[in-house]
């Protein structure tokens, strides 16, 4: 039997695994069957919580498709609940290591339980090469892409993993499967992109939806989050600390200018525990 925890941040839903004191296998195929609603657990992905040599823990992320992923924000401050509400460590500031450098976070702790996470997301990465983009623009402002019957200009950033930004009259109404499924997988984005469509409140205030790679539309995205308010900030669109209103919720974000570093705020909340039979 393996013990996992369902998770979510803002809804963004996570199959969470201990493989310090599990053995897990197969991880890409396990995390499509877990992920998958009407079979499986059913989640947006399987993150498992794993030993580091360089930080305190590491977190391995796989996208509901099965491919393994960089980070993700919704994600990883779930890990922070995770290791805390369950005594792997009892210190309110962890580290942990993903395959997008090691995350600091800091975890708000309420009646014994963690309630909200912060975490330093780190700088964003503006080289092309690094999102990676194909542009000869640096930072990419202007990426002008069409699907089917639009055309986007896009601002791309990254967090670890790539994110493509543009702007929408209305997040509501827009058709975020039609044009982010094509999108994502467009020649200018060689690993593929996630894609972000935003709506600007004011300066301080944006809605967002997302296409995440791998995933498909979910209802919400910290790195992209992060991301959007990056590229609203080089484009002027927004102060640099900015509420982000998701489907699932809202988060906080700033873009300190004194490090450089994005830092984000939001929920982490358990939905209920359970064990998988393994296959013989």
């Amino acid at each position: 039997m393996i013990k996992f925890t369902k998770m979510h941040g803002l809804g963004n839903d996570y199959v969470y695994m201990d493989a310090i004191h599990q053995n897990i296998e197969n991880e890409s195929s396990l995390a499509r069957f877990v992920s998958n609603r009407n079979f499986g657990v059913g989640s947006d992905g399987l993150i498992l919580i794993c030993k580091s040599e360089i930080a305190d823990f590491k977190m391995r992320m796989f996208n509901a498709d099965g491919s393994e992923a960089e980070m993700c924000g919704n994600g990883i401050r779930c890990v922070g609940k995770f290791v805390y509400d369950k005594g792997l460590t009892d210190k309110t500031e962890v580290t942990i290591e993903t395959l997008a450098g090691i995350k600091i976070l800091e975890l708000h702790v309420k009646d014994g339980k963690v309630e909200t996470v912060k975490v330093d997301m780190g700088e964003p990465i503006l080289t092309p090469k690094e999102i990676p983009v194909i542009s000869e623009e640096e930072p990419v402002k202007n990426l002008r892409l069409k699907a089917k019957d639009k055309e986007f200009t896009f601002t791309c950033v990254s967090m670890g993993n790539p994110h493509a930004i543009t702007i929408v009259e209305n997040t509501k109404e827009f058709d975020v499967e039609t044009y982010g499924k094509i999108l994502e997988v467009d020649k200018a984005f060689p690993n593929k992109t996630n894609v972000e469509f935003i709506e600007i409140v004011d300066k301080n205030h944006i809605k967002m939806r997302v296409w995440e790679r791998g995933a498909g539309e979910t209802l919400a995205c910290g790195t992209g989050a992060c991301a959007s308010v990056v590229a609203c900030c080089l484009n002027g669109f927004t102060e640099n600390t900015v509420k982000v209103e998701l489907l699932g919720g809202t988060l906080k974000i700033e873009w300190n200018q004194e490090d450089k570093h994005v830092y984000m705020t939001g929920p982490a909340v358990t939905v209920f525990e359970g064990e998988l039979l393994q296959k013989e």
